[in-house]
């Protein structure tokens, strides 16, 4: 079955098109709810708008998933040192 959890696939429209997504839900209406490298957060998108891989991926594993896309760590840093991160970024 195509349209399943775990299922990886390309967008071939819209703006993210040519990016690699996974399938995270199947919803009853066609639509189902996807997360691509560029953007990790779930949304809806048109079946008819993905192109199926042959593979599939266990979504229990989120970093996995994450990695199977392509999507590089961001760097993190504590609230109280955002604000020095800022100042050094922009010295730099």
């Amino acid at each position: 079955m195509l349209l399943e959890v775990g299922r990886l696939c390309v967008k071939k429209y819209g703006r993210d098109a040519g990016d690699r997504a996974v399938i995270t839900a199947v919803e009853k209406d066609g639509t189902v709810k996807i997360m691509t490298a560029s953007r990790p957060k779930e949304r809806k998108c048109n079946s008819s708008h993905l192109e199926f891989l042959n593979e599939v991926v266990d979504m229990k594993d989120r970093e996995h998933v994450l990695k199977t896309l392509g999507v590089k760590e961001k760097k993190s840093y504590p609230k109280e040192d955002a604000k020095s991160a800022k100042t050094e970024r922009k010295k730099a």
